[in-house]
């Protein structure tokens, strides 16, 4: 157990050093980023197609929605996502939602109800489901999951997060955005250069889903050793 732990660490260690050698952005599988192990795909043949700019939502285990009939109303009815990912339907039974978007859902209710109904014409609204965020993680002022409502940028996470910390090294924070079920991509990104140049051009839109890290800089991890207080007080040797 404790060589696969230091294994995860020491591969942990090399991608970020890796990242910070080159401007490189891998796509990196999400279990091994859970493993606290990140590694970039080898070939260019396995990284996947990235994620689109508006992603249509996907239903969840737990959201609430209308069905609505609009020639049949008596069937209308409001329906629960259940843990399992099925809803069950009046008088059609149990349907799979999960991981489906609105239209995808709408097509699987109506083929339910084809069975008993002539061509229904079903809509769906949504009543209760997951708000789209973001997680801020690491050397910010105050890290956890935001509510993404608006068009948010990196810069402006930050800000919403509380700002940068004193050992935060603002020159290279990873964003990691999610392409698949299996994969995360991994890109690093100098808000340092950008605040300085005063042009935030390059300033990267933030995604439902993403997760922005911080890390501490080299003189944070020394700095608890070197007594500060003291230091003008300490006389100097002639």
């Amino acid at each position: 157990m404790k060589k696969i732990f230091i294994c995860a660490t020491v591969m942990l260690a090399a991608s970020l050093f890796a990242l910070s050698q080159d401007d490189k952005t891998p796509v990196v599988p999400n279990a091994a980023l859970a493993q606290g192990s990140v590694t970039a795909s080898a070939s260019s043949g396995n990284t996947p197609w990235f994620s689109q700019r508006y992603p249509r939502y996907e239903i969840r285990p737990s959201d609430v929605f209308d069905v609505n009939f609009a020639y049949t109303p008596e069937y209308n009815q409001t329906v629960t996502v259940q843990p399992d990912g099925y809803v069950s339907l009046r008088d059609a039974g149990d349907v799979y939602v999960v991981a489906q978007t609105v239209p995808q859902v709408m097509e699987k209710i109506r083929d339910a109800y084809g069975k008993t109904l002539n061509h229904p014409l079903v809509s769906i609204v949504l009543k209760d489901f997951q708000k789209p965020y973001f997680i801020a993680d690491g050397q910010v002022g105050h890290p956890g999951k935001y509510e993404l409502r608006d068009d948010t940028t990196l810069t402006q996470a930050v800000a919403m997060a509380g700002g940068f910390l004193a050992s935060a090294k603002h020159s290279q924070v990873v964003l990691y955005h999610r392409v698949s079920d299996q994969w995360t991509h991994a890109t690093l990104i100098d808000l340092k250069k950008m605040e300085k140049n005063h042009d935030l051009s390059e300033d990267v839109h933030l995604q439902p889903g993403d997760m922005l890290f911080v890390p501490k800089n080299g003189f944070s991890k020394v700095a608890p050793f070197i007594p500060t207080a003291n230091l003008s007080m300490v006389p100097r040797t002639p």
